[in-house]
């Protein structure tokens, strides 16, 4: 859209300043495409806005709507609550932490606060000073020979081919600054998840992609190729995927260029349909075994697995086994039913899988009663967005927590929802040459290092509100749920006090 609008404008401009001099008249169209033409140009080469550099005229419609006129925003077309599935004021303080942006909100909040549905933290009076070191955590049990310092907050799965090359290089980039590591996603290392220097989680599918044979197989030595990296720090299997388990990735035939089947050995041009299950196992010993097996592979760096809780007897059965095998993975990915993903039927979308909270608490129960928890450590992966979130993770079990729709919208998408489309106008989850230019790596990359900052530094606020010095003293005691109310209510205003005077309280 960018070189067309280039070539075209200047074709335009031309032939109407040369019509406005053969008639000596109508001076005031040239001179008005002139300076759209010049606005253009600008918009052309500027670094900040994805939408105006691959949209130089037209993309100004998009701030119209939504920056420019808040009240038209506001009134006619979307709420701050609205959007689906992030709402509009969850993607703008993504946005502001992204930016390095003042976080504050201004004449209180615009939720609709029922205390019966409320859920929030118990500050405290006592509150404690803001720590300004961001909180980290060790991977790896004994079994493991190269453990790994984690940050709390790091980039969830996304691959090569579902994002665009500039994308991940700005992912990176960002990962680098800031210390925390960068998930491959199912579709292998890339030149462009090594180009930043960043620490990576390298995904393992049911593809496995960037370690298969000819027959779609695991290849040991391909994976030791990859695996051995010094960037490469941890080693995920992929199970399932909380937005549609149990059925495999898409990558669409649009989106799987020459360059991305190379990284994958696959065949280009054609869609890409991951099994929905691994051929390297097919049951709990199976699979400890392929842990042990990769783990031995990559040099005893920690090895884990994800997943998104379905059949729960499944999962009980595997930790009964690695007390049984003596074997155990450093780490377990747990994904909500309301994780996202590039392409995924309806169906499994919205209706199979656990979602995150109970599946966390699930995890957690399960690993406790097994005595396994003090080896194995918990990711919360599924729309863990927010400090609100993190927190809330953490409080049913979760160790640390992955991200992906975050950083997305750190590198500048607006949930255009065209991810599977290859028409992405932000150049984020595209292989559209033309569109890709759009995103400029060195200003989207400074923003992943920010919203990663910010949004930790945040959590640090929170903890210290709630008057707490260490992370390891949040559980669910710090959350509040509206049914509390409803016992404060009884307890200081008995039936004594008469009915109406209960139900002036409990109906505030």
């Amino acid at each position: 859209m960018r070189d067309k609008f280039l070539s075209w404008g200047a074709i335009l401009v031309v032939v109407c300043w040369a019509i406005a001099v053969l008639l000596n008249n109508y001076w005031w169209i040239p001179v008005v495409l002139t300076l759209i033409y010049a606005l253009g140009i600008f918009n052309a080469t500027q670094s900040k806005h994805a939408i105006l550099r691959n949209f130089p005229v037209i993309g100004y419609f998009r701030y119209i709507f939504e920056g420019i006129s808040p009240e038209l925003q506001q009134y006619f077309i979307e709420r701050e609550t609205d959007g689906k599935p992030f709402p509009r004021n969850q993607r703008s303080a993504a946005y502001r932490k992204a930016k390095n942006l003042g976080d504050t909100v201004p004449f209180g909040t615009q939720l609709e606060i029922n205390h019966r549905k409320y859920e929030g933290i118990k500050h405290s009076i006592y509150a404690k000073k803001t720590s300004e070191e961001l909180p980290r955590v060790w991977i790896g049990n004994e079994q493991c020979s190269q453990p790994y310092h984690a940050s709390l907050f790091n980039i969830s799965a996304m691959s090569f081919g579902s994002l665009s090359d500039r994308a991940q290089v700005a992912l990176n980039k960002g990962a680098k600054k800031g210390g925390f590591f960068h998930n491959t996603g199912e579709g292998g290392v890339s030149p462009y998840h090594l180009e930043g220097g960043g620490d990576l989680c390298w995904q393992i599918g049911t593809g496995y992609f960037g370690c298969r044979n000819e027959q779609g197989n695991f290849d040991a030595e391909l994976f030791k190729k990859y695996a051995l990296l010094p960037n490469v720090k941890l080693i995920e299997i992929k199970l399932s995927q909380g937005a549609k388990p149990g059925h495999g990735g898409v990558l669409p035939a649009i989106k799987n260029t020459p360059e991305i089947a190379a990284i994958r050995h696959i065949k280009a041009g054609e869609t890409v349909l991951s099994p929905p299950s691994h051929s390297a196992f097919s049951d709990a010993k199976g699979l400890l075994n392929f842990v042990a097996h990769l783990r031995d592979l990559c040099g005893g760096k920690p090895v884990g697995f994800k997943l998104c809780i379905g059949e729960v007897r499944e999962f009980e059965e595997i930790c009964e086994e690695m007390n049984l095998m003596n074997i155990y993975p450093d780490f377990i990915t747990v994904d909500g039913a309301e994780g996202g993903t590039g392409a995924a039927p309806p169906e499994f979308s919205d209706g199979v899988g656990m979602p995150l909270e109970p599946a966390l608490i699930f995890v957690n129960r399960t690993l406790e009663k097994n005595d396994l928890h003090k080896k194995i450590k918990i990711i919360a992966s599924g729309k863990v967005l927010t400090p609100l979130d993190i927190l809330r993770a953490l409080s049913m079990g979760a160790d640390l927590c992955n991200n992906a729709r975050g950083f997305m919208f750190a590198l500048g998408c607006i949930q255009a929802l065209r991810c599977n489309t290859n028409a992405c106008p932000t150049g984020v989850a595209t292989q559209d040459k033309m569109l890709v230019k759009g995103l400029d790596v060195t200003d989207k990359s400074e923003r992943v290092y920010h919203f990663h900052k910010n949004t930790l530094h945040t959590c640090n606020e929170l903890i210290a509100a709630a008057g707490k010095e260490s992370y390891d003293e949040i559980d669910a005691n710090m959350f509040m749920r509206g049914d509390e109310f409803e016992h404060l209510s009884d307890l200081y205003f008995p039936d004594i006090l008469g009915a109406k005077s209960k139900e002036s309280v409990t109906n505030f």
